[in-house]
């Protein structure tokens, strides 16, 4: 894993879109189906704020939520998870591990074969085609 990416907290309002700020570093999430649909075809998605590869296009699906839906991340080491009790309820939140970036929850619902869905803000995600 490389080093941590290191920001002032005005280098990220600078960096980010107002609702890319309130999400990945405010914790906040983006309304159900309010994020434009990705383009299909072979791609990475990557965090809004360092660029680093969390998701393929392989592994998406659609779960009717209102957000993007993954099965796995590219490896088990680009992100990480911590416990999530706003909101009354016991969730997982899914964070990036190299810029602690916000992504969304983790849930026990999805299909196979990891039985997982990451339910991911799509303001935290930039498509990246694969040539």
């Amino acid at each position: 894993m490389p080093d941590k990416v290191t920001k002032t907290d005005e280098e990220w309002r600078g960096q980010l879109s107002d609702l890319a700020y309130q999400v990945t570093r405010k914790q906040a999430t983006e309304r159900a189906f309010s994020h434009a649909e990705f383009p299909k075809g072979p791609a990475t998605f990557t965090c809004t704020c360092c660029g680093a590869p969390l998701f393929d296009a392989e592994q998406k699906f659609d779960s009717g939520c209102g957000w993007p839906s993954f099965t796995a991340p590219v490896s088990e080491t680009v992100v990480e998870e911590q416990a999530d009790d706003s909101w009354f309820m016991r969730r997982t939140e899914v964070h990036c591990a190299a810029c602690d970036a916000h992504l969304g929850h983790v849930f026990p619902d999805g299909p196979g074969p990891t039985g997982l869905r990451y339910c991911i803000n799509g303001v935290a995600l930039d498509h990246k085609p694969k040539e």
